[in-house]
């Protein structure tokens, strides 16, 4: 059965692996591999630990979505991000910062579950108009957001992933979708 939570400070290893695995199949063929094939989930998950990111006064919230008791995804949002900086934030606007699931809970519903979630967090924080980021070469996500009344606002921006070796980082473009939470 599936379930919508919020995380809890436990759970920073499981979003970590929805979050890596999210990236590595969903990435494929539009991230370098050897980018993906690094991707560490216990460093990941320290990261969240860091950030704090289940601390209920964090100005971002992560909502879980398990399946009989097992994380398989996961969104976080909040107020938006200028320059998608976390340190400059835009309090007129809400953000879905970001929404990963595990690959074999693609197609399922969870995904539509923890937008839902997400876009209802939005609201009940007070924001009327939301927005997030995607690769242009995503169709995939881009299809899903469309779907669930998302559009290309026409503001773009350049996402460097960095690469081993001191090398010039891979830039890929992204695209700004928007969206009303009432709609």
């Amino acid at each position: 059965m599936l379930t919508i939570r919020r995380e809890e400070p436990d759970d920073a290893e499981a979003v970590a692996r929805a979050h890596v695995h999210g990236w590595q199949a969903g990435y494929a063929g539009i991230m370098p591999a050897e980018v993906l094939a690094r991707l560490n989930p216990a460093a990941w998950a320290q990261r969240r630990r860091d950030l704090g990111t289940a601390d209920p006064e964090h100005p971002f919230a992560t909502l879980l979505a398990e399946v009989d008791g097992t994380v398989v995804g996961f969104t976080t949002f909040g107020p938006y991000r200028n320059n998608q900086d976390r340190a400059d934030l835009d309090p007129r606007y809400g953000e879905i910062v970001a929404m990963y699931l595990e690959p074999a809970h693609w197609g399922t519903g969870a995904g539509r579950a923890l937008f839902a979630a997400a876009r209802s967090g939005l609201a009940e924080r007070g924001w009327t108009e939301y927005r997030l980021w995607v690769l242009a070469e995503n169709a995939r996500a881009r299809r899903f957001y469309e779907r669930a009344g998302l559009s290309p606002d026409g503001t773009e921006s350049t996402y460097p992933v960095p690469l081993p070796g001191g090398r010039e980082p891979v830039r890929l473009r992204e695209l700004r979708y928007t969206a009303r939470t009432d709609g």
